[in-house]
């Protein structure tokens, strides 16, 4: 099983594998959600959705959802 982005916990940092899932909206990949691009969880919203994220100095926030079809690879 590969990691998601979903399953990143507060401060965690990685590298973006893969987002080439249909369920991925353009518009997050024009603010930066690409592969190679690093990515830190900043926090979550109550109920654990959104989720606060910091891409290349972008911070965003998705959807649990959506942050499960991103494939991370952590950095230890």
């Amino acid at each position: 099983m590969q990691d998601t982005l979903a399953n990143l916990k507060r401060g965690e940092h990685a590298i973006i594998k893969d987002v080439s899932s249909i369920h991925i909206p353009l518009k997050l990949l024009e603010m930066g959600c690409l592969p190679g691009n690093s990515v830190e969880l900043v926090q979550l919203a109550p109920f654990q959705d959104p989720m606060y994220l910091n891409i290349n100095g972008s911070h965003l926030a998705i959807r649990k959802e959506t942050a499960s079809h991103i494939l991370i690879e952590k950095i230890v």
